[in-house]
């Protein structure tokens, strides 16, 4: 289903359609080179997400590949000029890379990235900036930086991958610059779940459809609360954020229309206010 949101919302690098209502699936659209990053497709990342963030009927965001790949990383093609630029170009470079992921991270719905296929340097940063990762038996993950002279510490990969694999896998991972492949993200929590090929979107919005029953306010104030709190550095701040939360979350409608739900046994119908 296309919009006029969509017809407005011209990309090149990413195709958008709506299967449900609330529910965006992104597509990289670059199957000819397995979906790799340009500078084009980082300004998407940001235009997309500023555009979706203004949808008051939004509830779920998720991310695939078209073709056989996930996200191969930055475009190989773009990078020969990488090592002639000077310390400051680089780090604009980088800096737009940068905002691009963060504005998919921040997005006030929750995100689901369908790995469908490999997923290696930028584009293992991309899935780690999804609150949740579905796989394909053939979703690999490659954090290949040290091989071509880089750092793992790229696009929130290191900041992410010890958070969800522990410390000393996560060192092992990037050190090597190993390759996982779906049974063992599942394993160590790089992917939630791991689902047949061809119905790992069917099952992204399956998953979306769920997230969507639910309290709007309530699950964009879960996402800040889930994502704020891995920063925090007590326990205390993170009592003090849940509580603001909470008290802010009694004030709209939502609330009090599943208490009225729950005692009239009915589903309650929230509309996030």
């Amino acid at each position: 289903m296309t919009t006029q949101q969509d017809k407005d919302l011209v990309l090149e690098t990413i195709r958008v359609e709506r299967p449900r209502p609330g529910i965006v699936v992104a597509t990289l659209n670059r199957p000819d080179r397995m979906n790799a990053m340009t500078n084009t497709m980082f300004r998407e990342f940001e235009e997309l997400a500023f555009a979706l963030n203004h949808e008051d009927d939004l509830r779920v965001l998720i991310i695939t590949g078209e073709g056989r790949a996930f996200c191969a990383g930055f475009d190989l093609d773009s990078a020969e000029e990488l090592p002639s630029m000077t310390p400051m170009e680089f780090l604009d470079q980088q800096e737009l890379a940068a905002r691009g992921l963060l504005a998919i991270r921040s997005m006030r719905v929750p995100v689901i990235a369908a790995v469908n296929g490999p997923a290696a340097g930028g584009g293992l940063s991309l899935a780690l900036a999804a609150d949740i990762r579905l796989g394909s038996p053939n979703a690999r993950f490659n954090a290949a930086f040290v091989r071509i002279g880089l750092s793992a510490g790229d696009l929130g990969a290191s900041w992410m991958l010890t958070r969800i694999m522990g410390p000393g896998r996560a060192a092992e991972f990037a050190y090597t610059a190993g390759l996982i492949d779906a049974e063992e993200a599942e394993r160590t929590g790089l992917l939630n779940h791991v689902h047949p090929a061809e119905s790992l979107v069917d099952e992204a919005i399956a998953m979306a459809e769920l997230i969507a029953q639910n309290s709007p306010g309530g699950i964009q104030m879960s996402k800040r609360a889930l994502q704020a709190n891995m920063e925090v550095t007590s326990y205390a701040a993170a009592l003090e954020l849940e509580n603001r939360g909470q008290a802010l979350l009694t004030q709209g409608e939502d609330m009090p229309e599943a208490l009225a739900a729950f005692k009239e046994k009915r589903r309650p119908v929230f509309t996030g206010r």
